[in-house]
């Protein structure tokens, strides 16, 4: 420091003490200890997690599959030792021999026999036709079903969402509508299994690069885990710069659709 900097520090004069550099301080055990428990329960906890919720599935086919088995067919009694994922491994087969059954035209023709039956059946028959639209839609990747990770403004102006669309909006929605819709799953935080369906003009929602994958792991973390941004010459993603201009140029866009109708 020189002598006019230190006379300005003292009030101009001059008589300022030596500023001494103190070594950083060292930190203490229990801080130490503290910061290792901390990793290893960010390191473990997700690992930990994941076999217990597998070992809870592969449970629950065990005990609900295995009973049914003969003993003389029972890997376990023949082996003389519990086999965990007999139940689970059983299921897979009988579903595939029932798929392999149904494939051909015998199968198709007892399938469309089977669901007049069930249509008949008052409440039978709406759930059955639910859950089998939704399965048709999920496993099929009809319309790009839960595909496309876009953001929306809800529940005001200016209060963005992460949300999933999940095929065109048809019938008298769409019919009642003058702009082109589009289905629109809210899912909330953490639980993305609940939330709202929302059907938003297609002109209103911003597609994002980030897949649907990334975009779940985003909602259940609520913000913590961000994916990566992909576009190159662009801010990184997280950055107020990049988000402003990006909010700013889709209000910019519906701002001047909606004065042109």
């Amino acid at each position: 420091m020189s002598e006019d900097d230190a006379k300005r520090d003292d009030g101009g004069t001059g008589d300022a003490p030596p500023r001494l550099i103190q070594p950083p301080r060292r930190r203490g055990l229990i801080a130490r200890l503290r910061t290792y428990f901390f990793t290893g329960v960010l390191v473990t906890a997700p690992i930990g997690i994941t076999i217990w919720l597998l070992w809870l599935v592969v449970d629950l086919f065990d005990r609900a599959v295995v009973p049914l088995i003969p003993d003389a067919y029972n890997p376990s009694d023949i082996l003389g030792t519990n086999v965990p994922g007999v139940g689970i491994v059983i299921v897979l087969i009988l579903v595939t021999l029932v798929g392999a059954l149904f494939a051909n035209v015998a199968g198709r023709f007892l399938m469309r026999f089977g669901e007049r039956l069930v249509s008949r059946v008052p409440v039978v028959r709406t759930i059955y036709g639910v859950l089998k639209q939704i399965f048709d839609a999920v496993l099929a990747q009809s319309a790009n079903a839960f595909r496309e990770v876009v953001l929306i403004e809800y529940p005001r102006r200016g209060i963005w969402v992460i949300g999933f669309v999940t095929s065109p909006t048809k019938g008298e929605v769409q019919r009642v509508m003058q702009d082109e819709m589009v289905n629109v799953f809210l899912p909330t935080t953490p639980n993305p299994t609940s939330g709202f369906l929302l059907f938003v003009p297609r002109k209103d929602v911003i597609p994002l690069d980030m897949t649907v994958e990334e975009g779940v792991k985003l909602v259940i973390s609520g913000g913590i885990v961000s994916p990566p941004e992909r576009r190159a010459g662009e801010a990184p993603a997280g950055s107020e710069t990049g988000t402003a201009s990006a909010v700013g140029e889709a209000e910019d866009e519906r701002d001047a659709g909606r004065g042109g109708s």
